[in-house]
């Protein structure tokens, strides 16, 4: 393959004059049966470049461990790049944001008392080094240097934003030379952020969705000669809990793209497709009030989250058609869709009576957090006794994110990190009650200072001003639900919670599609064991998005974690998604 040079009048591939016109599809956000065709569609796009973050917390889950299996096989992801034509930029990190769990940071780092991420911390360098010594010994035969597609690869993300270290840059650019990156290395940075995010020798690169020209004038103002690029063309954006569904109209954001390319710029146009958080993986932000991202990344992107062209792909391809070649083949037609349908629920398991198949409790004299439990996503279950009958107050220090508390298994009330005080008033039925809290994690913070974010109750617990102590900590991951006993439901009530409702449906031919979850609370939804990702009757988004790979041409399984209760036993297969109501 052909290798970049940086030179003073721009990008040459093949010592010939190039423009990377790029897309970002983030591989772990996508089925990686449906990698393949989202890639060619990029290329009928007129991309000649994918860009794609590495998400560091799934491929090391375990201090010691790191996985390339199933869809996290980033060497399968970088050949069919290759097969269909396009180069791509890497961009490992170890700090991604994305929108992402701690922002790609492997939450076991938080086991670390006074750790400082994104830092010269020689425990945090220590992990980073382990991190990039495993990934490029897998990527390093894909480096344009060795013939394979990465053409550059970002050295951290967005720093400048985050602190103005230029030493701890260095050290990260001489970590992915030492493994081996000889391709060029750049940064990127929001336009009042190039100063401090930059490092001399290194290619900076600028992000921004509107204010071409300015954002333009900024990069060149901090970097006189070399290519202008946008490394984060933002065409789009991401939603959260309790919020509406972001759109950017298609005229406006070809407008713009038209404005940078005439001006001569590489471009990444983020997010080319956006994907899902599927599972327990989307992120968080907490600018003064905590806020969890939604399951879909659809982000209003050019392919939507199905992988369907939008009237924006269109808008684009006419646009880059007027300054690069674009493939003169059709875009392929919407795939088909699941008929829509409607699958009863039969059977229930009730969460709290059992949690002996989910997880083991950990005795300690405190609640452990989820960090201490070695634990990285989904639920912790605290447990200890009210010691005393009749009114109570409890008071938590710190909730991380959302607990449910009940007492002899009913619920009390709820908890939620939101709220300012972390209070709760309860009537203690006995002495010797049993205080059940559990605590979900809504997602780890993904930009700014709150990526230390640690999970689970933190601080003092008390009731009526008296710490609590003999607690049991139980991790509940819910990476396996097949110990589950379950029990046919009494259908003619409404589904309780916390518990586990299942039913199953039969199908002739596998099609992505959408389950709904009309008249359910808040929880998660899993097909045939895949995990689809958070439900929330707070909306925007009232569907989730199903992969046809994860789908059987049989018999499949639905399993819903309903935490509350729902007015109904079923659910519904949808053929269309529904991300909620737009802004205004």
């Amino acid at each position: 393959m052909p290798q970049l040079e940086i030179a003073a009048d721009g990008f040459r591939l093949d010592n010939r004059p190039f423009r990377i016109i790029s897309g970002g599809l983030h591989y772990f956000r996508v089925h990686p049966e449906q990698w393949a065709d989202r890639l060619h569609k990029a290329r009928l796009l007129g991309l000649n470049t994918v860009e794609t973050y590495v998400p560091w917390n799934l491929h090391a889950p375990r201090p010691g461990e790191f996985r390339l299996d199933g869809g996290l096989d980033l060497p399968r992801f970088l050949d069919a790049a290759a097969d269909e034509g396009l180069h791509v930029l890497l961009r490992p990190g170890p700090y991604i944001c994305a929108e992402w769990e701690c922002g790609g940071l492997p939450s076991w780092l938080l086991a670390e008392d006074g750790i400082e991420l994104r830092s010269r911390d020689p425990r945090f360098l220590e992990a980073v080094d382990d991190y990039l010594a495993n990934l490029m010994a897998a990527v390093k035969p894909y480096l344009s240097t060795s013939g394979g597609p990465v053409i550059a690869v970002q050295l951290e993300n967005e720093y400048g934003a985050y602190g103005s270290d230029t030493v701890y840059l260095a050290e990260l650019a001489d970590l992915l030379h030492t493994h081996g990156v000889d391709v060029p290395l750049f940064t990127c940075d929001q336009p009042a952020d190039l100063a401090r995010g930059g490092l001399d020798g290194v290619l900076r690169t600028v992000n921004f969705g509107s204010r071409v020209d300015a954002g333009l004038a900024e990069l060149r103002r901090h970097q006189p000669t070399g290519p202008l690029m946008c490394s984060e063309f933002w065409i789009g954006w991401f939603d959260r809990w309790g919020g509406v569904h972001t759109t950017r109209d298609a005229a406006d954001a070809a407008a713009d793209l038209e404005r940078l390319l005439a001006a001569g710029a590489s471009v990444n146009i983020y997010m080319f497709h956006g994907g899902t958080n599927f599972g327990f993986t989307n992120g968080a932000n907490d600018k003064g009030t905590y806020r969890p991202t939604v399951t879909s990344y659809d982000y209003d992107s050019l392919l939507d989250e199905a992988g369907d062209p939008t009237p924006k792909y269109e808008a684009f391809r006419e646009v880059i058609a007027r300054h690069a070649p674009v493939p003169a083949e059709p875009v392929p037609a919407p795939a088909p869709k699941l008929a829509p349908g409607t699958v009863e629920l039969t059977e229930c398991a009730g969460l709290l009576d059992q949690v002996h198949a989910l997880g083991r409790a950990v005795p300690s004299g405190r609640p452990l957090s989820m960090e201490q439990l070695g634990q990285d996503f989904g639920f912790v279950l605290y447990e200890t006794i009210v010691p005393m009958a009749g009114p109570a107050v409890l008071r938590v220090g710190e909730v991380r994110d959302r607990a449910q508390v009940f007492v002899d298994g009913q619920p009390v009330g709820v908890l939620e990190r939101e709220t300012r005080e972390h209070a709760l008033a309860f009537l203690s039925p006995r002495h010797g009650a049993q205080l059940s809290v559990l605590v979900e994690n809504q997602g780890r913070v993904n930009y700014g200072p709150g990526i230390h974010d640690r999970k689970g109750l933190l601080g003092e617990v008390t009731v009526n001003g008296a710490e609590l102590a003999h607690w049991e900590s139980r991790p509940l991951p819910l990476t396996r639900l097949d110990d589950l006993a379950f029990t046919l439901a009494d259908t003619a009530r409404p589904a309780v919670g916390p518990a586990f409702h299942r039913g199953s449906f039969v199908l002739g031919r596998p099609a992505d599609g959408y389950l709904a979850l009309t008249g359910w609370t808040k929880g998660h939804a899993w097909i045939n064991g895949f995990p689809l990702g958070r439900y929330w009757s707070r909306g925007p988004q009232t569907t989730l998005f199903v992969p046809a790979p994860v789908l059987r041409p049989s018999r499949n399984e639905i399993t819903v974690l309903e935490l509350h209760a729902a007015v109904t036993r079923t659910v519904e297969l949808r053929n269309l998604p529904d991300l909620g109501p737009t802004q205004d």
